[in-house]
């Protein structure tokens, strides 16, 4: 549930949001979102779009409420409807649109999801647009893989996931640790000694529930197991099998993560954190200012995550926003490369802590001056980009998930589960 904050950094502008209407919209999940200048019949001119999102915290509906309020003052003969969509279901309403040809001007794309939309036919090509795009140049070219196929891109990038850990440095202290650790060997035994029951305290906060499956596939490849080369499944069943031993013996063996950790996903890993419950936490720069507001920066840190076997395995990927529709063109690519300018960059990175994907953004003193920011800049320049494989999405919700669930609830065996992985992976590929 959204809560108001007295503490939002929005400012005054024409065609200003009554901010709570907003916010209980967007928490009514798939029902439309009216914005200031669009409610009412479309304008004559038919310069009225609509744009699908699966925001689903207040701090990104903060960041959004910002944008769009900066998009309406430059544009004010443009309408605007916006959609939130719950980002589990987001894949299947999106499914449903393209089949009914009732599909949005403007979307959401993120790269796992990229091939089963490419595969629909369902985004506009946007590279002539993208070509002659004043912007361009601030973004170097692998800002733009997770948007193409065959050299044809669909999408602006509007920001970067850059994963990495938060850690209660006070707890370190404690507990008389130097740092926070950089091999997973390291990690292990970090929770371990935060751990302490009496407390009700757990060194870390596992997402084992939905999202977590992001997780546990970086964890196969940090002991080496690589996923699709040449198009084909490519799982190593031994170390994976080793990887998952690894990774779920934190909750079955070590107990240093909290009980409902097969059930709790970012809802729930980050109240742990922010309320004391848990040390340790994998998630990524969007989250920053909600830890800060309720930690100090005598209380938490930030690092790149802890390297295993075979290296650090990071994820960095962009959130992109792509088009639906040539009614509207014009329009629609203006919202959409309206992200992609420096001002809405800068402001969304204040508000909501989501690193930029322009360069000439990312080397702004805001970013380069903030502290908790090194360690993103670091999961940069080591950090990979999403597997795109036609399923991607689907076999991480579907099959990682839950075989990675049913480790932890007793009903496999780390090796049942890397085969269960590795078989449900040939599936969707063939």
């Amino acid at each position: 549930m959204f809560v108001d904050d007295p503490d939002s950094r929005l400012h005054p502008l024409p065609h200003r949001l009554d901010r709570r209407r907003f916010l209980q919209a967007s928490a009514m999940g798939a029902a439309a979102l009216m914005l200031p200048g669009c409610g009412g019949p479309p304008p004559p001119d038919g310069s009225q779009i609509n744009y699908w999102h699966h925001f689903t915290n207040q701090t990104e509906i903060r960041g959004l409420q910002r944008v769009t309020e900066m998009f309406l003052a430059a544009h004010p003969d443009i309408a605007l409807l916006q959609e939130n969509i719950p980002n589990k279901d987001f894949m299947a309403k999106f499914t449903a649109a393209v089949q009914a040809q009732s599909v949005p001007d403007t979307t959401m794309v993120t790269s796992e999801r990229l091939g089963n939309m490419h595969a629909m036919n369902s985004l506009v090509d946007l590279t002539d647009r993208v070509d002659n795009w004043p912007m361009k140049p601030d973004y170097p070219e692998d800002r733009w893989q997770g948007i193409s196929v065959d050299d044809r891109i669909y999408g602006v990038p509007a920001f970067a996931f850059v994963d990495w850990m938060y850690y209660r440095l006070d707890w370190l202290e404690e507990a008389g640790i130097a740092g926070p650790p950089t091999t997973l060997g390291e990690f292990q035994d970090t929770a371990i000694r935060l751990t302490d029951p009496a407390k009700g305290r757990y060194g870390f906060g596992m997402r084992a529930g939905d999202g977590g499956q992001f997780i546990v596939v970086d964890m196969l490849e940090a002991f080496g197991s690589p996923i699709v080369v040449d198009g084909k499944a490519a799982i190593d069943i031994g170390k994976a099998t080793e990887a998952l031993r690894f990774f779920s013996e934190l909750f079955t063996v070590h107990k240093v993560v909290p009980p409902s950790a097969p059930n709790d996903s970012y809802r729930q890993i980050m109240e742990s954190f922010r309320t004391g419950q848990t040390g340790m936490l994998w998630h990524g720069t969007g989250s920053l200012t909600e830890v800060q507001r309720s930690l100090s920066g005598q209380q938490f840190g930030t690092a790149v995550k802890p390297a295993g076997p075979e290296g650090v395995i990071t994820r960095l990927s962009y959130l992109y926003n792509g088009m639906m529709k040539s009614d509207n063109a014009d329009i629609a690519w203006a919202w959409v490369s309206f992200w992609g300018e420096t001002a809405p960059a800068l402001e969304f990175m204040e508000i909501t802590g989501y690193f930029p994907a322009s360069a000439r953004v990312a080397q702004d003193e805001r970013v380069t001056g903030n502290p908790y920011f090194a360690a993103a800049i670091e999961s940069v320049q080591v950090g990979r980009l999403p597997h795109q494989f036609v399923g991607a999405d689907a076999w991480g919700r579907l099959t990682v998930l839950p075989a990675f669930q049913k480790i932890l609830t007793g009903d496999h065996t780390p090796a049942q589960a890397a085969e269960e992985m590795a078989a449900g992976l040939e599936k969707i590929l063939s």
